[in-house]
């Protein structure tokens, strides 16, 4: 299977930025999809981007595109999760996920197999 371990997160002002890490081990990594997730407190747990295998194909979110930039580092194991201006509703706590299962590039967190333990990411106004 796969263990994943996210980095990263903290307190930051609005307009703000900070990078996520995800560092993976077991499965190879290049075999799976990478997704990012987050959840705040009463809501549901909800897309913010994915990357393919190879990291050809990339997706987001509506309200992070623009601000927001996933990417992987196959070499190293390792998934990022740029942000940039960031916004106080962008606060939660932020999983990055493995989809080996698909081709596509899947917005539903059912179709992920192995997720992270999270990391809290706070923006203050």
């Amino acid at each position: 299977q796969v263990q994943l371990v996210e980095s990263g997160g903290g307190l930051v002002q609005a307009g703000g930025s900070l990078r996520l890490s995800c560092a993976a081990s077991g499965r190879t990594f290049s075999s799976y999809n990478m997704g990012w997730f987050r959840q705040a407190p009463g809501k549901e747990r909800e897309f913010v981007a994915a990357i393919s295998r190879s990291g050809g194909r990339i997706r987001y979110a509506d309200s992070v595109k623009g601000r927001f930039t996933i990417s992987r580092d196959n070499a190293k194991n390792t998934g990022y999760l740029q942000m940039n201006s960031l916004k106080p509703e962008d606060t939660a706590v932020y999983y990055c996920a493995a989809d080996w299962a698909h081709q596509t590039l899947s917005i539903w967190y059912r179709e992920y197999g192995s997720w992270g333990q999270g990391t809290q990411v706070t923006v203050s106004s």
